[in-house]
């Protein structure tokens, strides 16, 4: 990897950083998506086609996680223990030990350009010991994926990051970031994990903005699962380069539209005979060939291809967005996108107080040019409102 700041924000932790991987270069900062229904279950035809990329004609960057997550969404199913997790295969109930070092392997095998080590994850809303023994244990588990990636003799092509465990403790945070930052030259980046659980949105900002503020300079900043677009600018503001989550393919199945005037609920009747796009501005393939909003309406919960195409809009829509916030940060006018998006987005429905709090803490304040603005209380899960357009 080659990693190189390029720009950053005069008022905020925002930057534009240039990330050189084996399959072309990247952006930052960046959404990254997520496919929720894919899956890979023989590991002998990706050894035999040479990886993921050869294997279904990628030919740019892939990440892959290390199924840390996955265990907490099998949690019933999981036991944790040192040596890994064991649990019961979801598919046979036959029982499975995942290990850290089975973990960077398997990815070995996928062949990501960047790879994540296996972690010990717990809901966001745990607290007492256990939030500790999963922080630590995490720590015990990078030393082992850096061992078995080091002896991989892939470390030159593919690029492990840490992830930063610790729940909702701050100090148990700053304990798993220093840890990890003594790891430095042995990793290419480092992940926020154990987020987007169902905490309080003033608390995970808080989290995040204290991991980004300590975070070596020099290296990526990946905010694991998070997708609303005000959690995503946000993040960007405080310092963070890349983020993922399923949100925007999993609401496309939903039948909502991502716009830059808030989030289109497609099932409502009042697009049943609207002849327009989700958007005229939109360069993605289903606004401009043709779909209408009222196709979409009377498909987008029957036929998949509909499904489909809500999807492709999505997901323009998240590189639009990012990539307008590049743009801004290198232009020098980021604080001004933020208060023009976040206008624009939540219009007359008013800005969730935790985004007020934490843009403030990096110099911004949204209601500085909109005095008459509403402030709402509460998380401002914009999928909470939907219904409303």
């Amino acid at each position: 990897m080659q990693f190189e700041v390029i720009a950053k924000c005069h008022t905020t932790r925002a930057r534009v950083s240039r990330m050189k991987l084996a399959h072309g270069v990247t952006s930052l900062p960046t959404f990254m998506p997520v496919a929720t229904q894919a899956a890979i279950k023989g590991m002998k035809i990706l050894e035999e086609a040479g990886g993921a990329h050869q294997f279904q004609g990628w030919k740019h960057n892939l990440l892959t996680d290390s199924g840390g997550f996955q265990l907490v969404s099998l949690n019933k199913f999981t036991k944790i223990t040192e040596e890994g997790a064991l649990f019961a295969s979801p598919f046979d109930g036959a029982p499975t030990m995942l290990t850290a070092k089975e973990s960077i392997s398997i990815q070995h095998t996928i062949g990501a350009d960047i790879i994540m080590q296996l972690d010990d994850v717990v809901s966001s809303l745990t607290v007492g010991p256990r939030v500790a023994e999963a922080m630590w244990r995490t720590i015990r588990w990078l030393d082992r994926c850096i061992e078995t990636h080091e002896k991989s003799g892939k470390h030159d092509v593919q690029n492990l990051f840490a992830i930063v465990q610790g729940g909702l403790d701050h100090e148990l945070r700053d304990q798993c970031l220093q840890e990890m930052i003594n790891r430095k030259d042995r990793v290419a980046g480092y992940a926020i994990g154990g987020l987007s659980g169902g905490e309080e949105k003033d608390v995970f900002w808080r989290i995040i903005k204290q991991c980004a503020d300590k975070l070596p300079e020099d290296r990526p900043r990946y905010s694991m699962g998070i997708g609303f677009a005000e959690d995503l600018l946000v993040c960007v503001a405080l310092g963070v380069d890349m983020a993922d989550c399923v949100f925007p393919t999993r609401t496309a199945r939903f039948g909502v539209a991502l716009t830059f005037n808030g989030p289109l609920n497609l099932r409502l009747a009042k697009h049943a005979s609207d002849m327009g796009p989700i958007d005229e501005t939109c360069p993605c393939p289903t606004c401009s060939d043709g779909y209408s909003r009222a196709f979409l309406h009377h498909n987008i919960t029957i036929e998949t291809a509909a499904a489909h195409a809500v999807t492709q809009h999505n997901l323009v829509f998240q590189a639009r967005m990012m990539g307008q916030a590049r743009n801004a940060i290198i232009q020098g006018t980021f604080p001004d996108y933020l208060k023009s998006f976040f206008r624009n987005y939540f219009g007359d429905q008013g800005y969730p107080e935790w985004c007020i709090n934490a843009l403030r803490s990096v110099g911004v304040d949204l209601l500085e040019s909109d005095p008459s603005a509403k402030t709402q209380t509460g998380s401002g899960a914009k999928w909470e409102r939907v219904d409303t357009r």
